[in-house]
């Protein structure tokens, strides 16, 4: 049976490389992006975000089968946390009532490795308050102080957070929605195309993400994770945040975190 899954990001990287591998199997995709997308919009606005989730009602009918938010950003500025947890979030809770209309739905983002490094506590803070001006600000202030680095594994530390406390509530569990996570590692994907061109970059991801299983990925190993946690098949996986990450996350971690 044909499926209506909405993928945010899906212009290039993994939200391309997820939507391809739905589309293969004939599901219906409506891909959210900047631009090249069924729905064009910008996630780090709030106009933005609300013509998403309008024009995704629209072209969906009223009723999703599964929604996976993987537009992102890695910038150091505001933006990356805009687009990274407020943009997710007023996806997913926008489109929330549609998946509840399906019989079966479904819903994942994708989070990171970099959720479990150093944050700015003040930005994490705020995020999950739900104060994005005050985040944003607060994320002004850290590029100021020289801790712009933070805001990436600020943004996706504050969205596992956040889905851990939702994914199990009334309003997602309670209805039938699954919702989980796939945390990356290093993607090969044009975001981190810049990191890899810096040599000293290379040296800082080798030791912050070390991979010793197959090295980084490609985009479709992200995708192949995400299609399957969307599945039908996966029917009691709630809040869980999956790291294919080729062996990182238990690698920095160590086996007393599980």
């Amino acid at each position: 049976m044909t499926r209506k899954i909405a993928v945010s990001g899906t212009a290039s990287g993994i939200g391309r490389a997820l939507a391809g591998l739905l589309r293969e199997q004939g599901d219906q995709v409506i891909g959210i992006d900047l631009k090249d997308a069924d729905v064009c919009a910008d996630l780090g606005t709030r106009d933005g975000r609300a013509l998403a989730v309008e024009s995704v009602l629209r072209l969906a009918g009223g009723a999703l089968d599964g929604v996976v938010a993987c537009a992102g950003v890695a910038g150091v500025t505001p933006l990356t946390v805009r687009v990274n947890y407020f943009g997710v979030l007023a996806l997913l809770e926008g489109l929330r009532p549609a998946l509840a209309a399906a019989p079966a739905p479904r819903a994942a983002v994708v989070c990171s490795i970099a959720g479990t490094h150093a944050v700015d506590p003040d930005v994490v803070t705020a995020c999950l308050e739900g104060d994005e001006d005050a985040a944003v600000a607060l994320a002004d202030r850290a590029i100021e102080r020289g801790a712009g680095a933070l805001l990436y594994p600020s943004s996706k530390s504050a969205l596992a957070r956040w889905l851990r406390r939702v994914a199990v509530t009334p309003e997602w569990a309670g209805t039938g929605i699954s919702l989980n996570a796939i945390a990356p590692g290093i993607v090969l994907t044009p975001m981190t195309a810049p990191l890899f061109a810096d040599e000293a970059m290379r040296a800082v991801m080798a030791t912050a993400v070390p991979m010793p299983l197959n090295g980084h990925a490609r985009p479709e190993a992200i995708g192949e994770a995400l299609r399957w946690l969307i599945s039908p098949a996966n029917t009691h996986m709630a809040g869980q945040i999956v790291y294919v990450d080729g062996g990182a996350e238990a690698t920095v971690r160590g086996p007393n975190v599980y």
